[in-house]
C-alpha cells in the first residue's frame, strides 16, 4: 500500500504575517506560467515569470535585512521551502549588485563576447538610451543608475 503524503510542515512564527502576500504572489506566478504568448519572442514568454521570482526573492530580503521585521528562523524556512532566490540575495548583499534583476544578467557564458548583460551598464555610459535585457526583460539594474 502506498504511504500517505500529509503536510508535515512546521511554519515557523511570523509565517501568518507573510503568508498572504506570498500566497499572492504564488497565484501571480501560476498564471504568468499559464498564460499564452501568442505573438511574443520566445525570451519575451519567461520575462513575467522572472520579474514574479525577483518581486518574491526582494519581498523576503527587504523584510529580513532592511526591516528587520522576520526572524532568522523564518527567512532560512523561506529560502529552503523555496520561496525566495538564496543566490539572488546573497549577490544583493555584495557591493555593486544591490538591484541585480537575475543571476543570467552576471553570466558571462550566457552573453557574446564572455561579458555580462546590457542592462548592467550605468545610463550614463549606454549609447542606447531604451535597453531591455534579453534573459529578463529589465530596463537596467547596474546599481550606479
Amino acid at each position: 500500500m502506498p504511504k500517505v503524503k500529509t503536510n508535515r510542515i512546521k511554519y515557523p512564527d511570523g509565517w501568518e504575517l507573510i503568508e498572504p502576500t506570498l500566497c499572492e504572489l504564488d497565484a501571480k506566478m501560476r498564471e504568468a506560467e499559464s498564460d499564452p504568448n501568442d505573438g511574443k519572442r520566445k525570451c519575451e514568454a519567461f520575462w513575467p515569470i522572472f520579474k514574479i521570482a525577483h518581486q518574491k526573492s526582494r519581498y523576503i530580503f527587504d523584510l529580513y535585512y532592511k526591516r528587520n521585521e522576520i526572524s532568522k528562523e523564518l527567512y532560512e524556512f523561506c529560502l529552503e521551502q523555496g520561496y525566495a532566490d538564496r543566490n539572488l540575495i546573497a549577490k544583493w548583499k555584495k557591493s555593486g549588485y544591490e538591484s541585480l534583476c537575475c543571476l543570467r544578467c552576471i553570466q558571462p557564458r550566457d552573453h557574446n563576447f564572455g561579458t555580462t548583460c546590457v542592462c548592467r551598464v550605468p545610463e550614463h555610459l549606454r549609447e542606447e538610451k531604451a535597453v531591455e535585457c534579453v534573459h529578463c526583460g529589465c530596463g537596467g539594474c547596474a546599481s550606479g543608475d
